[in-house]
């Protein structure tokens, strides 16, 4: 990854979207930039444009929290945005051979997998921070059941949505689901800038397909903690779930995030059928494995 790149697009994305009405400054005559110019990000951060010029360009060395914070204040970063301007900082000022990036966790703590299970009437996935679905509840495997099918495990969500052809069938609201997939890659990104497993990844979805790379410009960024989902599954129909997810202390970057649908609703009664068939199936492989370990006498095995 290039860090001083990611902090100049970054910087000058986020400043293409506010307009100096919306921070209180005058303007007048006809102005060649969509938002604010440097100069008057500046201003507003209270540092001169020769040094916030210097910040833009990436050379973010000696560069104070103070000022960041100053900076992310001049330009309305939200808390995500914030904490990945501060990523990318740290990122820039850190030596390839210095503290290395943490890998892609893959390995769930018993416990966790314990508690998802528990948790019957609610699907429940586990997420690495590259968008690996590490572990999942049965229910929560069924309704992510397409994106299992076709990938080795653990299956990456962002290699699903943008190359195959059944994601925008599976995530009715594509569109969105695109846009919040690359959003966790980026703050993925900087909080990893020398990872090789996201580096690959991003790499190999840049190179096939146009629309993360339309997206990978923007330098949107997310944090993935709340919310609704539409699902299509094709043995009940649509779903729109709720989610909410919660990082797993004890293996740091994992997240659980289980799903819940309005009472009452369609997808409160879709989601109990699916539940229902995921039961039924459970007890047709139990009864098949009982079976197998308790043959009816004379009968071959």
């Amino acid at each position: 990854m290039d860090t001083a790149k990611d902090i100049k697009d970054f910087l000058m994305t986020r400043r293409a979207k506010i307009t100096p009405e919306q921070v209180g400054l005058a303007t007048s005559g006809r102005r060649r930039v969509p938002g604010l110019r440097r100069e008057e990000v500046a201003y507003l951060a209270g540092v001169s444009a020769e040094y916030y010029i210097q910040i833009e360009r990436g050379q973010v060395s000696g560069v104070s929290d103070d000022v960041l914070q100053a900076i992310a204040a001049a330009l309305s970063l939200d808390e995500v945005e914030t904490a990945h301007l501060f990523d990318l900082a740290r990122a820039a000022t850190t030596k390839v051979g210095g503290k290395p990036s943490r890998g892609p966790s893959r390995k769930v703590p018993q416990g966790v997998q314990a508690l998802i299970d528990a948790m019957v009437s609610a699907p429940a996935v586990v997420y690495n921070a590259h968008l690996d679905i590490v572990a999942a509840n049965p229910l929560g495997r069924a309704l992510y059941g397409a994106v299992h099918e076709r990938q080795t495990e653990p299956p990456n969500l962002a290699r699903f949505i943008f190359l195959d052809d059944r994601a925008d069938e599976v995530f009715p609201d594509w569109d969105k689901a695109a846009d919040d997939a690359v959003a966790l890659l980026r703050v993925e990104a900087a909080r990893s800038p020398h990872s090789k497993a996201v580096t690959t990844l991003v790499g190999e979805l840049a190179t096939r397909s146009i629309e993360f790379r339309t997206r990978w410009a923007a330098h949107d960024v997310l944090a993935h903690r709340s919310g609704t989902k539409h699902f299509y599954h094709p043995a009940v129909g649509d779903l729109i779930l709720r989610f909410e997810s919660l990082d797993v202390t004890s293996a740091p970057g994992l997240t659980i995030t289980g799903y819940t649908a309005e009472p009452g609703s369609p997808s409160h009664e879709a989601l109990a059928l699916l539940s229902s068939l995921v039961a039924s199936e459970q007890g047709r492989e139990a009864a098949a494995a009982d079976e197998e370990r308790h043959p009816e006498p004379g009968r071959p095995r």
